[in-house]
């Protein structure tokens, strides 16, 4: 199967969003796209059709037509009326339906074989498209092989619901390609939603429940209504619409497969292991049926089972009658082998009207809360909860409330907001509501929806009590900043809660208010900021205080602004081992975060990896906003491993934060964005990422140039582009803020830029002493000293000093080398490549003619082969022939190579 790295997106004659087809599949005479119903089999086999740029002729086989023999054969042959092969294979199809014994008579098949063999000769140029072949005869099928077997060159698509690669050959040819159809992306299926208008959150959670399925999620989107939670309150929420192709997708299967995966549903974790207890022998067949439907995907290696669309679990769920699923419930719980899922199983097999099984879910709850299995601790609080009789009061309010804790600490928003609903639904205390409230505050993260009107109504509950209206201001300043985009107003609402708290004398919502007003008092340059930091951190802490939000956490994070990594490591170190104790999903990613971030300033970069990828997929894995751990992984993959993967992951970011309308992780994941294009030679994209984080920081009121450094990348992309007015107003204006606020370490990174501006003016020797005294100024950031060290070599080398250029160049590398930070070793190594190449007493004289330098200047810019021409005023093949020159010379392969080794020209 091709690799997913080809995929591209079809032609756009068919529609705003399309399957994925391969690239690769442009020469290949022979095609097989498979997956299940509603995946856009049809849609993928038109467009590939389309591009292969031959008429196309189609056959669409209905079920019907499966149970007719030669139904396939009379379809191709009416198709083609006009040949004479056509009219002969119509007769004989005529005259085997009027006789018996067809088509086991030989002579008879013969004959057909040869009759459609010429038809497929006779014909003019084409594409056979055979869409729906699953439903193709098994004689038409058996007739067409041998035939087009006849025809190797015609062009022969096949889509169908279900085909093994790697069993029997096809009947399109043996070598024929296979296709997965893959789901649709997020960016694709917020493409394909985008004419329902619907909320991003809404977008994101179809495009969830459908598992990129485009019928799905068209079916989602058409019948207008909330997208099943998965609270077990709505397992039969299912629009009839949906519920009508996920049937047929799994009318795909036999009824003993529906039964398995049924049982497959009703686990939390399903595994081979589990299912082959339950199915004996025959459940590696059965998986293998389920598979190949495309209902279920497996990981060989972890063993692991997951449904490729959780409506599919959902609608077999719904199709239980509760006896029926109290039933498989038992056998469950009698096939696991895991005590805490035995006793999930129990109570869910008991009565939900007896008391004892709400006992048995809050005892099962404790253990897997114990073990460390939080998702699971989630589900078991809110089943007790919900089990709970309605008459004991004290005991809801206690479970429900447990149970919105725990979904809280594993960022389970569904969950959260069940338990919330089920706890203010009864009479309660302020404090209980207040604390539901906050905990499901806490958990809705990036997904809350209706913030003002729950504000008001926590403030509601909380009236009268200074320490419960500080806690909900806390939270509204947190809005205010992420989601409002105003530091200013949630700054003063941490200040009041900061009040009202020591007021009432609550020392550990006090110590929250305080880190929370001296966070954005850093983010606004606010002198007073470490003043509010020392007063936090000079207060006793509360263990209920999320890591993230202590004082202790927000040191690290100044630390890490300071150009301090090593002081940050050694603070969170000992949060991450609290984080990971309490089972705070949030809080873990944050800290793990901030640890890739330190290690990367400290340039260890194995280590800024690890942690970058553990955050990343502790994030998958729960409902939290994906937008903070794709930012992380942007940075770190970008300067340790693989810029086309960073680049993935800044795009994700900057999607996730869009539709959350999170600004200020927008600003972090297009500054990563920003940054990972310029590194690569796309200058002009970059700007336009960087112009964005700069008007988003203004707007914002950011002040302090350390929180997020996009001043010196947008300065150089500036430069790069020749927009030299522009950049030195840019450095200039920054370099009096970090002054102002004695934010130092900012300077070397904007001297950095400075000597680029510098040079680009032609002045070598003042940008060859900027880059020399910050690279000294770098010395225990290694990283970045590579990158100034790389900067001054590309200016000696302008400068006509070789050698220079070739000491820098080398000690770039070895930075680079030494710290892991491939792509950076990778362009270090071919700068000093082409310093090398040069004959030794040749400094002055230049490796390129004026022609070719001028035309890799440009291309390196990011200028196309036809901007370059015109700019040039020759040919676009004389252009591709200079660059062939240029390439060849100085041992490049690509313009990304380009980039990191030819100095751009001003535009």
């Amino acid at each position: 199967m091709p690799d997913s790295a080809m995929w591209t997106s079809a032609s756009h004659e068919a529609g705003p969003v399309l399957p994925m087809v391969p690239e690769d599949v442009h020469g290949i005479r022979r095609v097989v796209l498979f997956g299940p119903p509603g995946s856009g089999k049809t849609t993928a086999a038109g467009a590939l059709g389309r591009r292969l740029g031959l008429p196309v002729l189609r056959l669409a086989p209905r079920p019907q037509d499966a149970r007719v023999p030669c139904a396939g054969l009379l379809e191709l042959a009416v198709a083609l009326p006009a040949l004479p092969a056509a009219r002969e294979l119509t007769a004989a199809l005529d005259e085997a339906a009027g006789r018996s014994g067809f088509p086991d008579d030989a002579g008879r098949a013969l004959r057909l074989r040869r009759q459609t063999a010429a038809l497929l000769r006779e014909a003019p140029p084409m594409t056979l498209v055979v869409d729906n072949a699953q439903w193709l005869d098994a004689v038409s099928a058996d007739v067409l092989g041998w035939a087009l077997r006849l025809t190797p060159d015609l062009p022969v698509i096949a889509a169908e619901r279900t085909w093994r690669p790697g069993g029997a050959g096809h009947w399109c040819g043996e070598d024929a390609c296979a296709v997965r159809i893959p789901p649709l992306t997020a960016p694709q299926a917020a493409t394909l939603l985008s004419p329902y208008r619907l909320a991003p959150g809404e977008v994101t959670r179809i495009h969830a429940r459908s598992g990129g399925n485009p019928a799905l999620a068209l079916a989602l989107a058409d019948a207008s209504c909330r997208v099943p939670d998965r609270d077990g309150e709505s397992e039969s929420a299912l629009p009839p619409a949906v519920r009508r192709l996920v049937g047929e997708w799994l009318d795909e299967v036999p009824a003993r497969v529906r039964e398995l995966l049924t049982l497959a549903a009703l686990d939390d974790r399903p595994d081979l292991e589990l299912l082959g207890r339950l199915a004996g022998p025959a459940a590696e067949d059965l998986l293998a049926r389920a598979e190949a439907a495309g209902l279920l995907d497996i990981g060989r290696a972890d063993g692991s089972v997951r449904f490729a669309s959780p409506a599919i679990g959902t609608e077999l769920v719904a199709r239980l009658p509760g006896g029926a699923r109290r039933l498989l419930h038992a056998r469950l719980a009698e096939a696991s082998r895991d005590g805490v899922r035995r006793d999930r199983h129990t109570a869910l097999a008991a009565d939900a009207a007896d008391p004892r099984s709400a006992l048995h879910a809050a005892r099962a709850a404790v253990r897997a809360r114990q073990r460390g299995d939080h998702a699971l601790a989630a589900e078991l609080s809110l089943l007790a909860a919900q089990r709970t009789p309605h008459d004991d009061g004290e005991l809801l309010a206690e479970r429900a409330l447990t149970a919105v804790r725990d979904a809280a600490h594993y960022g389970d928003l569904p969950r959260g907001r069940a338990a919330a609903r089920l706890l203010l639904g009864h009479d309660t205390t302020s404090d209980q509501r207040v604390d539901a409230l906050v905990a499901l505050i806490d958990a809705s993260g990036q997904h809350l929806h209706s913030a003002d009107e729950l504000f008001a109504v926590a403030l509601h509950a909380a009236a009268g009590r200074s320490d419960l209206t500080a806690q909900i201001l806390i939270r509204q300043s947190v809005w205010a900043n992420v989601n409002g985009g105003d530091p200013h107003r949630a700054c003063a609402l941490a200040g009041r809660a900061t009040a009202l708290a020591e007021a009432a004398g609550d020392t550990t919502t006090a110590v929250m208010a305080l880190t929370m007003q001296a966070r954005l008092q850093r983010v606004l340059g606010h002198p007073d900021a470490e003043t509010a930091l020392s007063r936090a951190l000079s207060l006793p802490r509360a263990a209920s205080i999320p890591v993230n939000g202590t004082p202790q956490h927000l040191a690290a994070r100044h630390a890490l602004f300071d150009d301090r990594p090593e002081e940050a490591r050694t603070a969170l170190l000992p949060l991450l081992v609290e984080a990971e104790q309490t089972g705070d999903a949030e809080a873990t990613v944050d800290v793990l975060r901030s640890l890739a971030e330190a290690e990367l300033r400290a340039g260890r970069c194995a280590r800024a990896l690890d942690h970058a990828h553990r955050a990343q997929a502790l994030t998958d894995k729960t409902s939290l906003s994906s937008a903070p751990a794709c930012y992380t992984s942007a940075l770190v993959e970008g300067t340790a491993r693989r810029t086309d993967l960073a680049l993935v992951h800044a795009r994700r970011g900057v999607d996730a934060a869009r539709q959350e309308d999170n600004k200020v992780f927008l600003s972090r994941n297009l500054f990563a964005l920003g940054h990972l294009l310029l590194a690569t030679g796309r200058p002009k994209e970059a700007l336009e990422a960087l112009e964005e984080v700069r008007d988003l920081e203004g707007s914002q009121q950011v002040r302090d140039p350390s929180v997020l450094r996009w001043h010196p990348e947008l300065a150089e992309t500036l430069v790069v582009l020749g927009h030299l007015g522009k950049a030195q107003g840019l450095l200039d204006d920054t370099r009096r803020t970090a002054i102002d606020l004695g934010r130092h370490t900012v300077l070397p990174p904007l001297e950095r830029t400075q000597a680029l501006l510098d040079a680009a003016r032609g002045d070598y020797d003042t940008a060859a002493r900027r880059l020399t005294d910050a690279a000294d100024h770098l010395r225990h950031l290694p990283l970045e000293r590579g990158r100034t060290l790389l900067a001054l070599s590309h200016t000696e080398r302008r400068g006509r000093r070789r050698a220079s250029a070739r000491i820098a160049a080398q000690s770039a590398a070895d930075l680079f080398t030494t710290h892991q930070a491939h792509p950076w070793a990778e362009t270090a190594a071919l700068t000093l490549r082409r310093l090398e190449a040069v004959p030794a007493g040749s400094d002055t004289r230049p490796l390129l003619t004026s022609a070719e330098q001028r035309c890799a200047e440009l291309a390196a810019a990011g200028a196309s082969n036809r901007d370059i021409a015109t700019t040039l005023t020759v040919s676009v093949k004389t252009v591709e022939a200079t660059l062939t020159r240029v390439y060849r010379k100085l041992g490049l392969h690509s313009r990304f190579q380009l980039a990191h080794s030819v100095t751009p020209a001003r535009e």
